[in-house]
This record gives C-alpha cells, structure tokens and sequence, in this order.
C-alpha cells in the first residue's frame, strides 16, 4: 500500500512540474481554448491508467498530447485536402514547427541545440518587451495563472491584461518568425 501511495505521489509531482509547459503546448496547436483543457485533462488521465510504469513521465505527456490532438484533428477535419494550402498556411506551418520545437522532446543532438537556440532567442525576445506585457505574458503562458487571478493581483482590469498580452504576442510572433525564416534561409 506505502509503494503505491509513493508511486502515486511521484506521477502526480511529476505531472505537476510539467503540466504548465504542456498546457502552453496544447493551447499553441489547438485552436478553441476549451478543447486545450479537455486534451489536458484527456491526457492526465490516460497516464493514470497506465498499467506500466513510465519512465519519462514529461515525454509521455506531450507524446499523448499529441497523438490526442491528432486524433480530435482527424474528427472534426471538414476543410477539403486542396484547401488546406490556400492562403496563410506557410506562418501556421511555421508557429507548429516552433511550437513543437519549443514545448517538445528533442529526439537527437541537432533537436536538442536548436531547441535550445529557440528558448534563448525567446528569452532575449521576452526581455525586449516593455515590463508590462512581459508580466502578462509569463503568467499567463509560462506560469498557468488566469486573467482573472492576475487582474485581481496587479489590481487592473482583466481588459488591460489581454490587451497587454496581445501586444506581446505580436511582437512575439514576429521575433521568433524571423528567426524561424532565418534559418530557413541557412
């Protein structure tokens, strides 16, 4: 009985310390806000019914993130297969390449340093946001408080934070685009 309760208590230790990133990671590839929750949840809940232990707890999550992403993707297609290449698409193919990137396992050396060069890039990124927006931005993406929370924390409206944050974003997108279309030039 202690064993299970000790195992139980590291998986859920362990899905704590990474459940920020993975809820960035689903919120970035998938579009309506609830459905991100819903995988989040979907997911937390597959690994506990894991009967095998898990090694890589982390690795696992984002693996079934994805798959379940994937999977919901494959139900509500309704976008012909020629329509899929129409207008916009090279920046969507950029912003998940990213993503992925970012908030992903790197599987070899290569995946590793770049991973590694987008975070510090993303870094340099954040600390050229004026200190308002990077606030917003760190506690809303980074570190999992809600707008709600934080408007009652900073004593603003909730209006003002996504306004903020919504700037921030911009520019995000645009420095990290550039990189993203910088090393696709090499």
């Amino acid at each position: 009985m202690k064993i299970a309760m000790a195992a139980e208590s590291r998986l859920i230790s362990a899905i704590s310390a990474c459940r920020s990133r993975l809820s960035a990671f689903i919120r970035g590839r998938s579009a309506p806000s609830d459905d991100a929750e819903d995988i989040l949840q979907e997911v937390t809940y597959q690994l506990m019914k894991v009967e095998q232990p898990v090694e890589n707890v982390a690795a696992w999550l984002f693996r079934a993130a994805r798959n379940e992403m994937t999977d919901r993707a494959r139900k509500k297609r309704e976008v012909p297969f020629s329509g899929l290449f129409e207008n916009d698409d090279h920046e969507t193919f950029a912003e998940d390449e990213l993503a992925e990137t970012l908030f992903g396992v790197a599987q070899t050396p290569e995946d590793e340093y770049l991973k590694a060069l987008l975070w510090e890039e993303f870094g340099n990124a954040l600390s050229g946001l004026p200190a308002a927006q990077r606030e917003v931005f760190e506690k809303t993406e980074l570190q999992g408080y809600s707008f709600k929370a934080l408007a009652e924390e900073q004593g603003v409206s909730v209006q003002a934070l996504l306004s903020r944050k919504h700037k921030a974003v911009l520019y995000l997108r645009t420095r990290m685009r550039n990189l993203y279309d910088e090393l696709m030039e090499d």
